[in-house]
């Protein structure tokens, strides 16, 4: 039991864990306001597409056609000197565009000298007429040039249909893709212009964690008391408790001493009063079943004899020197000194916020302070005087961009009509073809004699020569336009979007030299002297400030201004400094304290308890009255002597007066002494433990409350520390990061070069480029197209002479003057 006990104390009393800080609530994170949506470059992607194997095509044909890298010396001398450059250093980097200009030459002279010359033959009957004999191989021949003029002309209504679609996307693409120029420059002017600004509302933005500490700060004194009382609360409750038990006891043991000892007194004075009473009594019972005249009487009569007294408490110990020590306990009031231990403990909260008042106080006025400094970010930040070149220049590069656009714009438009009018005829060529082989091949089938005329095959034959003279006509213009289109979009691609993405036009620029001062970017947008557009663009495409690229009288590290601790050191140290007492708590007063030790002493415990229970084991009377008096009156039944009958009946009722009026008596005050007896044994063994820990315990409480009080309030501003810390370092890292990224980022700038590369290579070059691809696959199949459709238009006509030979299928030599042949 000590060994428990001593546990117990040790539980109670051993100093608290160190308690981890509260996990941060959802509301601990702080929303900011987006200051800077409505000026934003989007960043632009290429948008896959079900043209790209064509794209892809044309890159690697133009990749086949252009095999020469980036010519810097001829650019730099362009670009420096132009009467320096010449025509020859011009031919062997475009060799590739010029014997495609050769070949576009002699296709534009070729065709059209050819299709005078079949007119020509035409109108002397010459050619493009009719089969002059039948030979049995004509219908194979038939076969294959349907076949021939079938698969050019399904390659040409391929080609013509691709040709539309990237014409037409070409359309759509170039409106919003010239339109985006000038507006990605205006909202880079707004974006620079518009720093200061941004600056200053990222700096109001303060505003948010400072109402959310200001809000902590007024329920933090609280919080604390709150938390001081709960992580105490059990040990003090448990000390109160036990201290409310050895009270109860202290009280309780002198209620059950009183009465032990009143009892045990009026037991004694009872047995002595009984004592002669019951001599008396059993003599008379003896001498009454004695008498010869009292039948049967023998039998009880040694139960008679024995009727004498039993317990005789005058034998048990005396507590009357315990009683005596206990005199006048308990002196103090315990239960107003438990309350008032309790009322103490549990205005610890109330404690708590008067103790801190005015070290809150302080700390709101320092938020006053720290919302000064923030406004030094706004004030001291370098970018408005240094940015007006960049401006500027996107200005200049705005107003000049405007005629250009508005001419290519007017061109485009005059390209898209001959795109979609050159497609069209390219079309309807492709119609005149399918049409004349229809009703071409539908009027062989319905012509019994070759050399019959058969209009619907006349038809097909005339819509075959419409197609070629259509060919004829208009191929011309088809090889112009794919020319022209071919030599811009190539270049294009091969001499700016091929070198764009793989940066070789970054380094062109970088170079030395190969720029003119005139176009110096370095110097008109004021970039850092040990930097250039290679490197000012991956430092803006990964998130660099506009500060960091430009060139400053002095450097400006945004890090430095945005550490934590110059913000916050102050309202650290105030909260780390602050200190105070919330733990006197004052459980048990010296008159208690007396009290309790004087009952441990008392020697309630040494009182031999057992003596009194083994006396009140023996009856009051060692014979059972009521058994006496119930055999006395059974006998007196049996009796035939009236005088012995009455003798009998009056002693039986004057032993159960006895029984009734003394022996129950005594009796029921055995039964409470009992109760009193068993209360005092038990707790007897453990009063001086229970005391002795109740002490322990108590005076242990009283001394560890103000340091375990003192050390929750540590760990509880400390939480609180680290906490409005986290408030001040998530507002930072979000100027920092608002800054570098949107507000005073230059990522605007590289996001405006890839949205230049995207509109121009990948939105415009690739269906411009395509357009011209499928145009000229359109317009080079009209070679074979032409012949073809020349070739079938005589199988359509009906035969002028018929022969069959059965040895061999050569033409008889002489003429048959007939309309039909022979048959043999």
């Amino acid at each position: 039991m000590q060994a428990a006990g001593l546990l117990l104390t040790w539980v109670l009393l051993r100093p608290a864990s160190t308690q981890q800080c509260h996990p941060s609530s959802p509301g601990s994170i702080l929303r900011f306001t987006d200051t800077h949506a409505e000026i934003r470059v989007p960043a632009l992607h290429r948008v896959p597409s079900s043209l790209d194997p064509l794209y892809s095509l044309v890159r690697h044909y133009l990749d086949l056609i252009q095999q020469n890298p980036l010519p810097t010396e001829l650019l730099r001398a362009a670009l420096n000197d132009p009467s320096s450059v010449r025509t020859s250093q011009v031919v062997q980097y475009e060799l590739g565009y010029v014997i495609c200009a050769a070949v576009s030459l002699l296709f534009t002279v070729t065709v059209p000298v050819a299709g005078l010359c079949f007119c020509y033959c035409r109108s002397q009957q010459r050619c493009g007429g009719r089969l002059r004999a039948h030979r049995r191989s004509l219908g194979c021949r038939r076969r294959c040039l349907l076949i021939c003029l079938s698969i050019t002309s399904l390659i040409i209504l391929t080609s013509a249909i691709c040709a539309l679609v990237t014409n037409q996307r070409v359309k759509e693409q170039m409106e919003p893709g010239l339109g985006a120029v000038p507006d990605t420059l205006r909202t880079l002017r707004q974006h620079i212009a518009n720093v200061p600004q941004g600056v200053q509302m990222v700096v109001d933005q303060f505003e948010v964690p400072r109402q959310q500490i200001i809000s902590d700060l007024a329920g933090v004194s609280r919080s604390v008391g709150l938390s001081i009382h709960a992580q105490l609360k059990a040990m003090t409750y448990t000390a109160l408790a036990d201290l409310k038990d050895r009270a109860g006891d202290l009280q309780t043991s002198l209620h059950h001493l009183q009465i032990l000892d009143k009892t045990v007194r009026v037991l004694t004075a009872a047995r002595a009063e009984l004592e002669p009473v019951l001599r008396e009594q059993r003599q008379r019972v003896v001498a009454l079943l004695d008498d010869p005249r009292c039948t049967s009487c023998a039998s009880i009569l040694g139960r008679a004899q024995s009727l004498e007294l039993g317990a005789d408490y005058s034998k048990v110990p005396s507590v009357e020197k315990v009683l005596k020590t206990l005199a006048g306990l308990p002196r103090s009031d315990f239960a107003e000194m438990i309350r008032q231990g309790n009322g103490t403990f549990n205005s610890i909260p109330e404690l708590a916020v008067e103790r801190m008042a005015q070290v809150i106080q302080e700390l709101q006025e320092e938020m006053t302070k720290v919302s000064e400094k923030v406004q030094s970010i706004a004030d001291g930040f370098p970018l408005p005087d240094y940015t007006w070149h960049v401006s500027e220049a996107l200005l200049k590069a705005e107003n000049r961009s405007q005629p250009f656009l508005r001419e290519v714009e007017r061109f485009e438009w005059y390209r898209w009509i001959m795109g979609m009018a050159l497609c069209s005829i390219i079309l309807l060529i492709t119609a005149c073809n399918v049409v004349g082989m229809a009703l071409g091949t539908y009027g062989l089938s319905k012509r019994e004699d070759p050399s019959d005329y058969e209009c619907r095959g006349e038809a097909g034959a005339k819509f075959l020569m419409v197609g070629v003279g259509l060919g004829f006509l208009f191929s011309w213009l088809l090889i112009l336009l794919v020319f022209a289109t071919f030599l811009v979009g190539g270049n294009i691609q091969t001499l700016v979007c091929r070198n764009w993405v793989n940066q070789e036009i970054y380094k062109f620029i970088d170079t030395p030299g190969n720029l003119p001062p005139s176009m110096n970017l370095t110097r008109q947008l004021n970039l850092r002297r040990d930097s250039n557009l290679s490197t000012t663009y991956r430092e803006c495409k990964s998130g660099a400030g506009l500060w960091e690229v430009l060139q400053l009288e002095k450097s400006y590290n945004l890090d430095e201004h945005l550490k934590t601790p110059k913000y916050t050191a102050n309202f650290q140290k105030r909260l780390g400094d602050f200190t105070t007492h919330l733990g006197d708590v004052r459980l048990l007063r010296s008159e208690g304290r007396q009290d309790l030790e004087t009952f441990a002493r008392s020697g309630v415990d040494e009182v031999d308890y057992g003596r009194f229970q083994e006396e009140m084991k023996i009856p009051v009377v060692q014979t059972s009255l009521p058994g006496l008096a119930r055999s006395l009156e059974g006998l007196q039944k049996m009796q035939r002597n009236g005088t012995v009958a009455g003798r009998l009946a009056t002693e039986a009722q004057a032993l159960w007066q006895m029984q009734n009026s003394t022996v129950q008596t005594q009796e029921a005050l055995v039964v409470k002494l009992g109760e009193s007896i068993r209360f005092l044994s038990q707790l007897a063994p453990h009063l001086q433990e229970r005391v002795k820990t109740t002490l322990a315990t108590t005076a242990s409480v009283e001394a560890q409350l103000p340091l375990q009080a003192q050390q929750i309030l540590r760990q509880e501003i400390g939480c609180f520390t680290r906490k409005e810390l986290r408030y001040f370092a998530q507002y930072l890292h979000w100027v920092g990061h608002t800054l570098r990224e949107d507000v005073a980022s230059c990522q605007p700038l590289a996001t405006a070069l890839d949205n230049g590369r995207v509109i121009l290579c990948d939105r415009i070059a690739d269906p411009w480029n395509a357009f011209w691809f499928s145009l000229g696959c359109c317009t080079f199949f009209l070679i074979p197209n032409i012949i073809f459709a020349i070739r079938l238009t005589k199988h359509f006509r009906p035969i002028r002479n018929r022969l069959i030979s059965t040895g061999s299928e050569e033409t008889c030599p002489f003429h048959i003057p007939r309309v039909t042949a022979l048959k043999l």
